[in-house]
């Protein structure tokens, strides 16, 4: 049988409906039981034979990164639509949350594939995958900072990386969501335009 998921060649409606499918419950599985969990199981639940969801997704690593593809083409999507938030306050702090919450669910994919990176391809979808990210978060801090709301000095890359530390941090907490906002909170006080410091007094000695 041909294998219908090879590069150039276009799917057919049957196959392009059964990888979306089999992607659809990687996605759920994942978050369920993390990286290792049942590649029968995902196809049974798509509906499938394991010899469909093999021919489309050759090894877990596969499957794995077309669900990261996926999940980081709808972030970048809903960044895009939260440009026209009228507050852009609003419209970061959702897409932050969306941030943090995918890093939550998945937290184990994205390791998955930067420990299985073995060629120049694999480490330019990393790459790929975290220009876009922070593309995106720039353009909302950006709008941010044009209102007034975000200081000036607040650098994008650390925004990004404060989001991922909190992913990270609150991912073995039994509340784990909670304590992520709760973080999450935090950070986004600190964004905000503030008022000069007020300096310690230089006391003298008499």
């Amino acid at each position: 049988m041909a294998d219908e998921s090879r590069p150039g060649r276009p799917l057919r409606a049957d196959a392009r409906r059964n990888r979306g499918l089999l992607v659809e419950q990687a996605k759920i599985a994942f978050a369920e039981a993390g990286v290792d969990a049942s590649l029968d199981e995902i196809a049974r639940r798509a509906g499938v034979a394991s010899g469909t969801l093999y021919r489309h997704f050759p090894t877990r690593l596969d499957l794995i990164e077309a669900v990261l593809a996926e999940r980081i083409a709808g972030l970048v999507d809903l960044g895009g639509r939260l440009l026209t938030a009228e507050d852009a306050v609003d419209g970061l702090t959702a897409w932050l949350r969306a941030v943090v919450e995918h890093g939550l669910t998945y937290r184990g994919l994205a390791a998955a594939v930067l420990n299985s990176v073995t060629s120049d391809s694999g480490a330019d979808r990393m790459s790929t995958w975290h220009a876009q990210l922070f593309e995106t978060g720039g353009a909302l801090l950006a709008k941010a900072r044009e209102a007034g709301v975000v200081a000036a000095d607040v650098r994008d890359a650390d925004v990004l990386k404060l989001v991922g530390a909190i992913a990270w941090a609150a991912q073995d907490s039994p509340d784990r969501h909670a304590q992520a906002d709760r973080l999450l909170a935090l950070v986004l006080t600190g964004l905000r335009v503030r008022p000069e410091p007020i300096r310690p007094q230089q006391h003298r000695p008499r």
